[in-house]
């Protein structure tokens, strides 16, 4: 189904230059592949090149392209395209789609003492608990289970296969076994989440495991007792973050990373994928904690040399002295 430029244009705003409100866009497409009928954006200028054979009817562009995406044919200048692009599809797919789904879905089990908003959507096979809280316009995708007295905010988006409030993984060490530790808090979840399929947010021990405002969390992530991510933080899939981490506002955590219990990283951080994090990060910054890709037997090679680092260093520093004590008895002499 195909809607008028200008819809899109009346929805979300920009400037149109060289095209027609009347236009007809059939699809929201990526720029090398785009035909006509649809709808693209040039965030990066490092894929300019890719404009000019571009056969998109419309494309989302920078002011400092605007001349250059002109004598293509039409486009949309607007402060931020990928912004941009990223709300056009919201539109699209609600103008598609309708809006969000609301209600219960036949096969889902909801506790009587529960609280669903009305607005909210339960989707087929999903779970909610005794004294659970699912904010206005929520929606649980196929098979979410929200634990005993867990909270989530409005807005929130949990795909399938999302485990809210399983037990944390606490056991104590007692006469050569492990002694089970209760986890007596919950799960609290801020306004705007998204958490992608197959995700685990175990409870707390103690203290609920807390993730604020507009957190954004990939497939397969778990997430231990007692963390706390601050708001807008994004976290991409595979990644798995101890108990009692406490993860700042605004940071980007990579695909596969790993953060150890108890660590405190500042806000606006940046971790790279597959790091492993195993110290607290007080200042804000781009941190990588992994060997590059190499070939194996030169992995094999370096990886020997970085179990000696310490025995070198200490062969270098005692050569330094050796050297300094050295140039000493000359000058002395």
């Amino acid at each position: 189904m195909s809607v008028l430029l200008g819809q899109i244009l009346d929805a979300l705003g920009g400037e149109l230059v060289g095209g027609e409100r009347e236009m007809p866009i059939s699809r929201i497409a990526p720029l090398d592949s785009a035909g006509h009928g649809d709808l693209s954006f040039l965030s990066n200028p490092r894929y300019r090149q890719q404009l000019a054979a571009s056969q998109a009817a419309c494309v989302i562009v920078a002011p400092m392209m605007r001349d250059e995406a002109a004598q293509r044919g039409a486009c949309i200048v607007t402060a931020d395209p990928y912004a941009y692009f990223a709300r056009a599809t919201q539109w699209w797919k609600a103008h598609q789609q309708g809006g969000r789904p609301r209600g219960i879905h036949a096969s889902a089990v909801v506790d009587a003492t529960a609280q669903v908003h009305e607005s909210a959507y339960v989707g087929p096979q999903c779970v909610v608990e005794a004294g659970a809280v699912i904010g206005a316009d929520t929606v649980l995708k196929s098979r979410v289970t929200i634990s005993q007295g867990c909270v989530l905010g409005e807005r929130c988006i949990l795909h399938p296969g999302v485990v809210i409030g399983a037990d944390g993984f606490g056991f104590a060490p007692s006469a050569g076994q492990w002694e089970k530790i209760e986890q007596l808090g919950a799960v609290r979840i801020g306004n705007d989440v998204e958490i992608g399929a197959n995700t685990c947010v175990d409870r707390g021990a103690l203290d609920d495991t807390v993730i604020e405002d507009g957190v954004k969390i990939d497939n397969l992530v778990q997430i231990a007792h007692n963390v706390h991510i601050g708001a807008h933080t994004v976290i991409a899939g595979n990644t798995g973050i101890a108990g009692s981490a406490r993860i700042g506002k605004r940071c980007q955590i990579g695909g596969a990373a790993n953060i150890l219990g108890h660590l405190t990283i500042a806000d606006g951080t940046v971790i790279s994928p597959t790091s492993m994090v195993t110290r607290s990060l007080p200042k804000a910054g781009f941190y990588t904690g992994i060997f590059p890709l190499q070939e194996n037997e030169q992995w094999e090679k370096n990886a020997a040399t970085f179990r000696q680092l310490y025995t070198l260093r200490e062969r270098v520093k005692k050569l330094e002295q050796a050297l300094a004590e050295g140039r000493q008895s000359n000058n002395g002499n």
